[in-house]
This record gives C-alpha cells, sequence and structure tokens, in this order.
C-alpha cells in the first residue's frame, strides 16, 4: 500500500496527493504522478551524489528516503506560496493581502503576538507574519478544494 511506503496515514496520503496537484496547477511541478515524484527524488539524491563526489557544498540530506522527499516538497511548495516566488505570482492564484485583512486578523488574534510579561507586539512588529499566515490559509483552502474534488470523483 501506497501509504504505508510513504509513512502516512490514508488521509495523510490524499491531502499529499492535494498539494502535489496544487503545486502542478501553480506550475511549481511539471507532474503531480507519484512516478513523477519518485523520479524528482532519484535525480535529487543523483545530483546529492555529485555534488558529495565534487566535494562541493550542498545542504540538506545527503540522501533522501521517498517520505523525507515527499516532505522536503510538500514544505517547499507551502514556503513558495506563502513568500510567493515568481511562478506563485504569475500562476494567478497567488492571493493580494490587503492591509485591512491584516490590521483585521491583527485585531481577532492578539493573543497570538504577546510576549512573556504580557506586551504585546505592535502590528507593524508582526505585520510580514500575518501576511505569512493569511497566505497559508489560502493554500490550506485550495488544497481543501482539491480534496473535494477527489470525494466527488469517488
Amino acid at each position: 500500500m501506497i501509504e504505508k511506503r510513504y509513512c502516512l496515514t490514508p488521509e495523510e496520503w490524499a491531502y499529499a496527493k492535494a498539494e502535489l496537484v496544487l503545486a502542478e496547477k501553480l506550475g511549481l511541478i511539471e507532474n503531480a504522478d507519484i512516478e513523477a515524484l519518485e523520479k524528482r527524488c532519484a535525480e535529487k539524491n543523483e545530483e546529492n551524489a555529485r555534488l558529495e563526489m565534487e566535494k562541493k557544498v550542498f545542504y540538506g540530506p545527503r540522501r533522501y528516503s521517498l517520505p523525507m522527499y515527499l516532505q522536503y516538497e510538500l514544505t517547499r511548495f507551502r514556503l513558495d506560496f506563502v513568500q510567493p516566488t515568481e511562478n506563485i505570482r504569475k500562476s494567478g492564484i497567488s492571493p493580494e493581502i490587503t492591509e485591512n485583512q491584516k490590521k483585521a486578523f491583527y485585531e481577532r488574534n492578539k493573543d497570538l503576538f504577546g510576549r512573556y510579561f504580557g506586551d504585546l507586539f505592535s502590528y507593524e512588529e508582526v505585520e510580514q507574519i500575518i501576511e505569512k499566515r493569511l497566505r497559508e490559509e489560502v493554500y490550506d483552502r485550495l488544497v481543501q478544494e482539491i480534496l473535494c474534488r477527489f470525494d466527488k470523483r469517488k
């Protein structure tokens, strides 16, 4: 069973597949299929082996297992969306987060921005964090929409 090979529950596997579909839609990968994922993993491992042989510096593990590589990609996709890369901006799916949305989030969630002694970070100090959080919410909604389409096909 594929879920076991990737160390995921069936629900986690469905979510991961939806994230792969979204990444394809965003232009971050060419193909969301499992075979393509495994090919990208093999290519990354080959590249790391080559860099290691050439004694060049690279960051991250020397070799990715399939579960590690899947998590690496899913994390990268989320970060690319949250801090929109050029591909994300070009996709037409990247949300514009307004000043009003950020301020409203700050007002609704001040408890998230407290310090140890009870004082709060100012809006200006956390504005970037808020924007990233709002972008993450959009990312999660897009994944949920894909999951809903998966459910309708069943």
